[in-house]
């Protein structure tokens, strides 16, 4: 089949590389304009421009799919099916009905639930114990294509956004390659969404990933997770904000939320709105990773020392 492909980061290009592989024909990879990244803010390429460029494939980075000029030279690739993977730029009606088959999305949720910018991040955060990729035949709106091919995939309890969107990455690949093996014998039967079950993940703020102690350790949990790798979900602790990495569950309840109950080799054990929870990977700021006892060997810390307070009033998390 003739495709057109335009995703950008790690999750699309791992889409791309499988339609590759499966000897479809790429007529055309449309990805996000290099962007400044790293310490040195150097412009970088994309995920999808590197597989691109590495197998010489044909290749747009575009400001925007509005202008008549990007529009004309997309139609005359008469592709069959347009493939679209975390691409970032809006397409327009006259886009999406350029491909004579359409334009399909991988989306990393079962839709309708997720729609939007951060679906691995929100699935963890609300405590979903599933998710999984949906391949969608795309319209005008957003993410409120008929669906045409769902898989699940469990979120275990130990599941970051790295980890869980490693998952999906491959699970996403795996069903274009069906997807696009179903489309011409007409086997994906089109489904509309149930609107009454949509909800939207917005866009992940910095602001959301400090710790508020008045939570329960069930939903800080999830906050570690959700924020690892980025930006890493953080707590004011003496004069430093701290970096939380991994974090463990305890029963019991004993201090006033943000306060230090127990320090031993495992972990700096915290109080929180309920239940505990114990601290057992870290990183000061300008510092690496490091575990609690590492830490703790260079910073002694007592019980009854107390994190600060989140600077957020308390939200309806749990």
């Amino acid at each position: 089949m003739k495709i057109i492909f335009a995703g950008t980061p790690v999750f699309a290009a791992t889409a791309l590389d499988a339609l590759i592989q499966a000897r479809h024909e790429i007529v055309m990879v449309l990805t996000q304009p290099d962007r400044p990244a790293g310490r040195g803010m150097k412009a970088a390429a994309s995920a999808v421009k590197l597989l691109a460029e590495q197998h010489h494939l044909a290749l747009l980075q575009p400001l925007t799919l509005k202008t008549d000029g990007i529009q004309q030279q997309l139609q005359t690739l008469h592709a069959d099916v347009m493939v679209v993977a975390a691409y970032g730029l809006i397409l327009p009606q006259a886009v999406l009905d350029i491909p004579r088959l359409g334009c399909l999305n991988i989306h990393a949720s079962l839709l309708p639930r997720w729609r939007g910018a951060a679906p691995i991040q929100r699935a963890i955060l609300a405590g979903d114990r599933e998710t999984g990729i949906t391949i969608m035949q795309m319209d005008a709106g957003l993410d409120t294509g008929d669906i045409l091919l769902t898989h699940n995939v469990g979120i275990t309890p130990d599941d970051t956004t790295q980890s869980l969107h490693d998952k999906l990455s491959v699970c996403g690949a795996r069903s274009i390659v069906e997807a696009l093996t179903l489309l011409p014998q007409e086997k994906l039967v089109p489904v509309l969404q149930d609107e009454t079950q949509a909800c939207y993940a917005a866009k992940i703020t910095k602001a959301e990933a400090e710790i508020d102690w008045r939570h329960s350790a069930q939903q800080l949990d999830r906050v570690v997770r959700t924020f690892n790798p980025n930006p890493g979900a953080y707590a004011h602790f003496r004069d430093m904000a701290l970096k939380i990495w991994q974090a463990e569950v305890l029963d019991g309840n004993a201090g006033k939320p943000g306060e230090i109950v127990a320090v031993d080799r495992a972990g700096i054990t915290v109080a929180c709105g309920s239940g505990l929870l114990r601290i057992a990977l870290m990183q000061k700021p300008g510092g690496k990773k490091m575990s609690a006892a590492d830490f703790l060997a260079g910073n002694p810390i007592e019980p009854g020392e107390c994190f600060m307070t989140a600077h957020h009033p308390a939200a309806s998390h749990d």
